[in-house]
C-alpha cells in the first residue's frame, strides 16, 4: 500500500496540488481553532487557579459569610479555638487607581495582618523597598496606614515604563486617598495593592468587616470537630482549599465547551470538503484504478488505498494544525489575556500550558474527520466494475430502502435526544441530537429528491432541456444527493446560527428595553457587587436635583447560596407591588407571579435559580436566609416569581429595596436609575449631578449612561461577540459550494461520452451547457430546500435545547426570513454558475474524440 501511495498517489497530488491543499487547509483549521480553544481556556484556567492557590495560600479552612462580610469579632474566638495554629483576616475590595493621565485602573485592594499572613498566605506578605537610613527600612511601614504594596501586575499596569510614582490616588467611594507605595508582595495573578488590614477598613469604610479568615489546622486537628466546637453561625460557611479554583471551573465550563463545538463546525465542514476533493479524484483516475483492478488491486484493496489517501491528508492537516493551533493559543494569549470574551478570566494574562494529550485528541479527531469524509469516494472506487470503468461506463445503483430506513431511523433518534438532560450541566445529548440530524438529513436526501423531482417532472415534460436535466437528476437521485450534501450541510448550519444569534438578539433587546425603565442612570466608578457604593448624602442630593421626578436606587452584592457554585447575585431595588400602588420597576417575569403569603418576603429569581438551586414558583428560598445574620425569627423568602436575566449566568435573586434594608441593615447603594419629569433636559441634570460630585472634587469618579446608551453599548457587545458566527458561515457557505464543484467536475468527466452523444444529436455546445445548468440550479434549489429545513430544525435544537440547558436562560424562536431566503438566493445562484463553469470544459471537447472509444 505505500509504495501505491508513494508511486500512484504522489503524481495525483503532483499534478493538482491545490485541491489537495484545500481539504489539507480545511482540516488544519478545524484542527487548529478547536486546540487554541482548549489551551487557551486550560492557561487561564490554571493560571487563575495558580494565583488563589498563591493568594488564599494553603489554609487548612477559610470562613466566610454567605453574603457581605464577617464580623472581625469572630476572628477572636476562632484563634483560640483549640487546634487552630493561626488564622489570618483577610479584606478584599474592588476599587480603581486614578493615573496621571486622568484614566482609571481597576485593581483588587487587599487588607492583611502582617503577623499573622505570612504562616497562612506567603504570597501576601509585604516587602517593604530597602532604604538609604538602615532604620527607615523598619517593619513599621507594615502598619502604616498610608502605605501600600503592589503586586506584579499592579507594577506593570501602573508603571509600564519602569518608573513607579510614590504615591497613588486610590478611590473610596466618591473620595480620593493618597497612599504611599512602600514595597511589594509577590501575589501573581491581576493587579493588587495590599495594605495593613486596619487601614484597609478605614480606608474603605468597612470597620469591623473582614472578607475572610484562613486557618492553619494544627496537625491532627478533625476538621469537624472543630467545627462543631466553633459553633459558626447559619451566615458563616468553611470552605476546604482548592474549591475557589472549582468554582472557576465551573463558572467557565459551559461557555468552553460551546467554544470548542463551534470550533469544531469547521473540523465538520473539514470533512465534507475532503469528500469533495476525493469524489472528484476518484471520478478522474476512473479508468486508472479501473486499470489497477484489472492488474489484480482487489476491491478492498482499493478501499484501502483511497482511505490511506485521506488518512494521510487528514494526518498533514491535523499535524498543521496542532502546530497552528499552538501558535493562536499563544498569540492570544500575549494579546488578549486568558478572556476570549466571556469575562471569566479578564485581569489574567497567563502563559500557555501546553498539554499533549489535547493535542493528541485533537489532531485524531482531524484524522477522523478525513477518513470519514474519505468513506464513500472509498467505496465507489471498490464497487466500481473495472471492465465498464475502463471504458468510461457506470452509474450509481439504485438507493436501497435500507438506506430510507437508516435516515428517518437517526432523524427520530435525533429528536428523542434533544430533550434528554444535560450532563455534568453539558447538553452533550443536544449536540449529538444536531449531529444526528445533520447526518440523518444528509443521508434522506435521496428520499427528498425523489420525491421532490417525481412533481417536476410531468410539468417539464414538453420542454426538452429541462426534461433531460430533471430526469438525469430523477434517476440517478443518490448522485446528486451525494452533490449536493456539502450545501445542505453548510447552508444547514448556516441557518441554524443565524436563526439562533438573530433569536439572542432579538430577546436581548427585549429584556433591555425592559430592565432599564429610566431615562439616566449614575454609578461609582468601578462599582459592582463586591465595589464601590455611592454616599447617603450624594444620593439625597441627587434626589433634590431639578427635573429629577423619582430616584430608583440599587443594591448589588453577591450571595453563596452553594458553597461549591458560584455566587449568586442578590439585586435590591424598589419593585412594583399591584396592590401598594408604590412606584418601582416592573421585572420581565416568565410566566405570572404568584401572590406571597401574608408576613413572606417575595423574591423574584432568574431562571438560572430554577436549573442550578431548585427555586420554583410560589415555594421557599430558605437558602437565602443564612445570608441575613439579623433575620426575623419565622421570616421566610417566598419565590413570587421567576424572571428573565441575560447578565447573570448563574443566577440572581431580586428583592425589593425596603425588604432588603429592613433585614440586612444594609444602606449602601451602587446604582441610581433617574426618572426624569416630562421636557426635562437630560444633559442639565447631568451637569447638575457633575457639580455636585465636583464640589466634593469626585466629578471623575461617577458615570453616567442614558438607557439608549447602555442599550447601543450591550447590542454592540453583543454583535462584536457574536462576529466569529458570521466567518464560520461564510467559511461553510465557501466550502459547500467547492463541494459542488468538485461533484459537478466530477460528474461531467464521467459524462464525457453522454455529452459527446449529445452532440451528435445535434445540441450545441450552448444547449449542452444549459442542461448542465439547469441540473445545477435543480439540484441546489433542493440543496437549499434541504438545508433550509435542517437548519429551521438544527435551529429548534439550539435556541430551545442548548441555550437553557448551558446558559440556563430561554428566548424566543425569532425567524429573519429576509435573511434566510436572500442566503438561500446566493447559495441557488453560485451554485448553478459554480455548475455550469464545472461544465464548460467537458462541453467544449471534441465530440468524435469523445464517443471514439465506443466505435
Amino acid at each position: 500500500m505505500f509504495a501505491l501511495l508513494k508511486t500512484y498517489s504522489w503524481q495525483e497530488l503532483r499534478h493538482h496540488p491545490w485541491r489537495t491543499v484545500a481539504a489539507v487547509v480545511a482540516v488544519m483549521l478545524g484542527v487548529a481553532l478547536a486546540l487554541a480553544v482548549q489551551l487557551i481556556n486550560a492557561s487561564a484556567l490554571a493560571e487563575f487557579s495558580g494565583a488563589v492557590s498563591a493568594v488564599n495560600g494553603q489554609p487548612d479552612l477559610s470562613l466566610r459569610a454567605r453574603q457581605g462580610g464577617l464580623d472581625d469579632a469572630l476572628l477572636e474566638p476562632v484563634a483560640q479555638a483549640p487546634g487552630v495554629a493561626a488564622a489570618s483576616p483577610v479584606l478584599e475590595v474592588s476599587t480603581s487607581v486614578l493615573l496621571a493621565n486622568a484614566r482609571r485602573q481597576g485593581v483588587r485592594l487587599v487588607g492583611v495582618d502582617a503577623l499573622s499572613v505570612a504562616a497562612v498566605s506567603p504570597a501576601l506578605m509585604p516587602q517593604p523597598t530597602p532604604r538609604d537610613d538602615p532604620a527607615a527600612q523598619g517593619r513599621f511601614e507594615l502598619f502604616a496606614p498610608d502605605a501600600v504594596f503592589l503586586n506584579p501586575a499592579a507594577r506593570q499596569v501602573l508603571a509600564p515604563s519602569g518608573d513607579l510614582p510614590a504615591t497613588l490616588q486610590v478611590q473610596s467611594g466618591l473620595e480620593r486617598a493618597t497612599l504611599r507605595v512602600a514595597g511589594s508582595v509577590n501575589a501573581p495573578g491581576a493587579p493588587m495593592l495590599v495594605m495593613d488590614i486596619a487601614a484597609a477598613q478605614a480606608l474603605m469604610g468597612r470597620i469591623g468587616e473582614v472578607s475572610r479568615i484562613d486557618l492553619r489546622l494544627a496537625p491532627g486537628t478533625d476538621t469537624q470537630a472543630l467545627l462543631r466546637g466553633l459553633a459558626l453561625p447559619p451566615h458563616v460557611i468553611a470552605q476546604p482549599p482548592g474549591q475557589a479554583g472549582e468554582r472557576a471551573d465551573n463558572l467557565s465550563r459551559a461557555y468552553r465547551v460551546n467554544l470548542t463545538v463551534l470550533a469544531l463546525v469547521a473540523l465538520f465542514t473539514g470533512g465534507f470538503l475532503v469528500f469533495s476533493v476525493l469524489s472528484l479524484s476518484v471520478a478522474r483516475r476512473q479508468q486508472q484504478i479501473a486499470l489497477l483492478g484489472v492488474l489484480g488491486l482487489s476491491a478492498p484493496e482499493r478501499l484501502r488505498l483511497v482511505l490511506a489517501e485521506s488518512a494521510v491528508l487528514g494526518l498533514i492537516g491535523s499535524a498543521l494544525g496542532v502546530a497552528l493551533g499552538t501558535g493562536l493559543a499563544v498569540a492570544a494569549l500575549r494579546l488578549l489575556g486568558g478572556d476570549l470574551g466571556g469575562g471569566y478570566f479578564s485581569g489574567v494574562a497567563p502563559s500557555l500550558h501546553w498539554s499533549t494529550p489535547a493535542a493528541l485528541v485533537y489532531g485524531a479527531l482531524g484524522v477522523v474527520a478525513a477518513l470519514v469524509g474519505g468513506w464513500w469516494p472509498a467505496r465507489a472506487a471498490a464497487a466500481m466494475a473495472p471492465a465498464l470503468a475502463l471504458k468510461g461506463l457506470g452509474a450509481s445503483g439504485p438507493v436501497s430502502r435500507r438506506s430510507h430506513r437508516l435516515a428517518l431511523g437517526l432523524m427520530v433518534l435525533a429528536a428523542a435526544l434533544a430533550w434528554a438532560p444535560p450532563v455534568a450541566g453539558i447538553p452533550l445529548a443536544a449536540y449529538v441530537s444536531v449531529g444526528l440530524l445533520l447526518v440523518g438529513g444528509i443521508a434522506a436526501l435521496p428520499l427528498a429528491v425523489g420525491a421532490l423531482l417525481d412533481r417536476v417532472a410531468p410539468r417539464v415534460a414538453r420542454l426538452a432541456l429541462p426534461l433531460l436535466a430533471v430526469e438525469r437528476s430523477r434517476r440517478l437521485r443518490e448522485t446528486a444527493a451525494v452533490a449536493t450534501s456539502g450545501v445542505v450541510a453548510s447552508l444547514a448550519l448556516s441557518v441554524a446560527l443565524t436563526v439562533m444569534v438573530a433569536s439572542f438578539r432579538d430577546s436581548v433587546a427585549q429584556w433591555l428595553d425592559g430592565v432599564l425603565p429610566a431615562q439616566l442612570y449614575v454609578r461609582s466608578a468601578g462599582s459592582g457587587a463586591q465595589g464601590q457604593a455611592l454616599p447617603p448624602d450624594f444620593v439625597a442630593a441627587v434626589r433634590a436635583v431639578p427635573g429629577v421626578n423619582r430616584v430608583d436606587p440599587l443594591r448589588a452584592t453577591e450571595v453563596l447560596v452553594d458553597p461549591a457554585r458560584p455566587a449568586v447575585t442578590l439585586l435590591a431595588r424598589p419593585l412594583v407591588h399591584d396592590d401598594t400602588g408604590v412606584p418601582g420597576q416592573r421585572l420581565p417575569l416568565v410566566g405570572d407571579a404568584v401572590i406571597p403569603p401574608v408576613g413572606a418576603v417575595a423574591v423574584y429569581v432568574s431562571e438560572a435559580m430554577v436549573d442550578l438551586h431548585s427555586a420554583r414558583p410560589g415555594g421557599a428560598l430558605d437558602a437565602l436566609a443564612p445570608a441575613f445574620p439579623a433575620l426575623p425569627a419565622g421570616t421566610r423568602f417566598f419565590v413570587a416569581g421567576v424572571w428573565r436575566d441575560y447578565a447573570r449566568q448563574h443566577g440572581s435573586v431580586v428583592i425589593d429595596l425596603a425588604d432588603y434594608q429592613r433585614l440586612s441593615g444594609d444602606r449602601r447603594v451602587n446604582d441610581l436609575a433617574l426618572h426624569l419629569s416630562p421636557d426635562t433636559d437630560e444633559d442639565a441634570v447631568r451637569e447638575a449631578i457633575r457639580v455636585l460630585a465636583q464640589s466634593a472634587g469626585a466629578q471623575d469618579l461617577i458615570e453616567f449612561a442614558s438607557a439608549g446608551q447602555i442599550r447601543a453599548t450591550s447590542l454592540r457587545i453583543f454583535d462584536r461577540s457574536f462576529a466569529v458566527t458570521y466567518w464560520l458561515q461564510a467559511v461553510a457557505i465557501g466550502i459547500g459550494l467547492f463541494g459542488v464543484a468538485a461533484s459537478f467536475s466530477a460528474q461531467v468527466l464521467a459524462r464525457r461520452k453522454e455529452f459527446g452523444l449529445l452532440a451528435h444529436l445535434g445540441l450545441t455546445r450552448r444547449q449542452i451547457l444549459g442542461v448542465v445548468a439547469l441540473e445545477g440550479l435543480s439540484w441546489t434549489a433542493l440543496g437549499a430546500l434541504a438545508g433550509l429545513a435542517l437548519g429551521l430544525a438544527v435551529s429548534v435544537v439550539l435556541v430551545h435545547v442548548v441555550n437553557p440547558q448551558s446558559f440556563h436562560w430561554t428566548m424566543e424562536l425569532s425567524l429573519p426570513w429576509w435573511r434566510l431566503l436572500a442566503l438561500c438566493a446566493a447559495v441557488v445562484a453560485a451554485g448553478t454558475i459554480t455548475a455550469w463553469l464545472a461544465g464548460r470544459a467537458a462541453a467544449g471537447r471534441d465530440a468524435v474524440q469523445a464517443v471514439k472509444e465506443d466505435w
